[in-house]
């Protein structure tokens, strides 16, 4: 492997396989690594700072959840997506989401809504850092801690599986024209709105995220 690659820093936690994997899937979420491009374990952990063996097993790890594939003797190689399988991905997450979001309007004090706050901030501050990375992971945890809200843990699962198989290759465009805050504060809005009780306006409000972020998966943002 030749080619630059940002990886996120994954400093001294506990369980480094598991910390590995996370840190790669962001990256594959990012964009970060590519399909076609061949990623050897040593490589990776070199980069991370760690050994290869956390970094193998958890590549192992995104091998079983079809994110990656093992090249016997050689390495892993990230697994393609065709447009169909992303929109796909988009229409089970318009699915699931967007009448979660709404019940949540509707069922969840607004209080309780109100302590994500913190989670929608750190995605505009890694936006206006221009951390993609850190974006993306932030992104995520606020995401599946609304979704939390609902109570369904096997619901929280599906959503999680279906991001992870998700590409915002379009992410690091929009953060070099220093446009990734406008996508960020979506989620403030959408915050806000289900905090309200406005449950067509969290469910309008979510479907157009979904589609927004559709259009930077392919690097085609949509208004």
């Amino acid at each position: 492997m030749t080619e630059p690659l940002n990886l996120p820093g994954i400093g001294a936690r506990q369980n480094l396989r598991q910390t590995v994997a996370d840190a790669l899937r962001a990256a594959l979420v990012a964009g970060e690594m590519r399909p076609g491009v061949l990623y050897s374990a040593p490589a990776l952990a070199a980069r991370f700072q760690v050994s290869a063996t956390p970094v193998r097993e958890a590549m192992l790890d995104l091998a079983k959840e079809g994110l990656v594939t093992a090249v016997r003797n050689k390495g892993f190689r990230v697994a393609d997506l065709s447009d169909r399988e992303l929109d796909e991905i988009t229409e089970l997450r318009d699915l699931i989401e967007v009448p979660t979001v709404a019940r949540i309007a509707e069922t969840v004090p607004a209080e309780r809504v109100r302590t994500l706050r913190g989670r929608a901030e750190a995605i505009v501050t890694a936006a206006e850092r221009g951390d993609v990375l850190a974006y993306i992971e932030a992104d995520q945890v606020f995401h599946l801690e609304l979704l939390a809200l609902a109570g369904n843990a096997h619901l929280l699962g599906v959503v999680r599986d279906l991001r992870h198989r998700s590409r915002l290759y379009g992410v690091s465009r929009l953060a070099e024209r220093g446009e990734l805050g406008d996508s960020a504060r979506e989620h403030v809005r959408l915050l806000d709105t289900v905090a309200s009780g406005d449950a067509v306006a969290a469910a309008s409000l979510m479907r157009h995220h979904l589609r927004h972020v559709r259009g930077i998966w392919a690097d085609r943002p949509e208004p």
